[in-house]
């Protein structure tokens, strides 16, 4: 048989498919990459704020609808728009940026519907501690990046958790809500 019957004969097998669809590794683009946060600010209005900097990885194989997700934040490039209060945040009584300099994301992408995940279940370690927070994809998508030609893919996701489950209890007498919003833009670039 020759080289190219064989090689048709493992396509029709789908030999092929299977190697089309082969898990790929992503690299989180940080210039397209912006963990947002919402929190109450004495029970009179909702601060929002942003992280600068933020680094990690996404496997993903669309077609056995499975991936994990690896992200490290930098508490100390917390932004509100407002400097001191940016770095009063990431100083020693809030986040502790200098003692806990990575905020780290580790979970399983989930609830795939036609090669897209509409789920991430995880761990958010922050200030030394670890909690399982969960995210709902809002939206997901990938498309071939018009100047580096290979596959882009990004999503928009969301979820909730307390901060004092963080060790993060500021100010409870002065009214401040625990409720953190999770809101997550992230883009990402399969690696070569």
């Amino acid at each position: 048989m020759t080289k190219s019957k064989l090689l048709f004969s493992l396509c029709v097998l789908g030999a092929c498919a299977s190697a089309a669809a082969a898990p790929a590794t992503y690299e989180i683009d940080p210039e397209h990459t912006y963990p947002s946060f919402e929190a109450d600010h004495m029970g009179l209005s909702i601060w929002r704020g942003r992280f600068n900097k933020t680094t990690g990885k996404v496997m993903l194989d669309k077609a056995a609808g499975a991936g994990t997700v690896d992200v490290t934040i930098d508490p100390a490039s917390i932004d509100f728009g407002h400097a001191k209060v940016a770095e009063y945040v990431a100083g020693p009584e809030q986040l502790d940026a200098a003692k806990y300099p990575a905020i780290t994301y580790k979970g399983k992408l989930g609830g795939f519907v036609n090669g897209a995940p509409t789920t991430l279940a995880g761990e958010l370690t922050m200030h030394g501690v670890t909690q399982p927070v969960s995210l709902k994809i809002h939206s997901f998508k990938c498309i071939a990046h018009p100047m580096l030609k290979r596959d882009y893919c990004g999503a928009d996701a969301s979820g909730h958790f307390k901060r004092d489950a963080f060790g993060l209890d500021h100010q409870p007498q002065w009214g401040f809500k625990p409720d953190v919003t999770l809101r997550i833009q992230v883009e990402a670039i399969k690696a070569e």
